[in-house]
């Protein structure tokens, strides 16, 4: 063979060896690569679900602002209830001493008391030829009073309050039928 045949034959051999380094490069690039498209694609789902838990997160603290709020209102709004509840005999007491005898002071007193809660939000329910309402009146009896008092209050036996919008004690009243 001749010289120049050999490194023509040299040249071919050391292409082949190119080649084939070339390939094996190529599939461990690929082989490295694949890894990290799947690592790429685990991290995107790993972002998507901790932005979805987010987002519920901050939703659900929300949710729990507003509640939390809307019962300081209302506890604020209800506050007095109970006092104001207990405070209710003694203004029954007062109408009834009032009825017994007509003294000034005992009136002045009354008034002052009236005064007061009604600064603090509380007012007697509406009773005096009314219709009957289940959600401000309690009905102790009724009393055959013809066709135009049928279904309102005839008369009240015990006063009812609000405190705001909130029945705080419902008026006992008859009822005509």
């Amino acid at each position: 063979m001749s010289k120049k045949e050999k490194e023509k034959i040299e040249e071919i051999e050391e292409t082949k060896v190119e080649s084939q380094e070339t390939t094996e490069e190529t599939q461990e690039t690929q082989e490295t690569q694949e890894p990290e498209v799947d690592e790429t694609e685990a991290l995107k789902e790993r972002i998507a679900e901790l932005e979805d838990k987010n987002l519920r997160m901050m939703a659900e603290f929300d949710n729990y602002r507003r509640r939390t709020n809307k019962e300081k209102l209302e506890l604020m709004a209800t506050a007095g209830e109970r006092i104001f509840t207990e405070m209710l005999p003694l203004v029954d007491d007062f109408e009834r001493a009032l009825a017994a005898i007509d003294d000034e002071g005992v009136r002045l007193i009354y008034n002052k008391f009236i005064a007061f809660l009604a600064k603090n939000d509380v007012h007697a329910i509406e009773t005096e030829g009314v219709d009957f309402n289940t959600d401000e009146h309690e009905a102790v009896t009724t009393f055959a009073a013809g066709e135009d008092k049928k279904g309102k209050v005839i008369d009240c036996t015990q006063k009812g309050y609000k405190l705001g919008e909130k029945v705080i004690r419902f008026a006992k009243v008859v009822v005509g039928e």
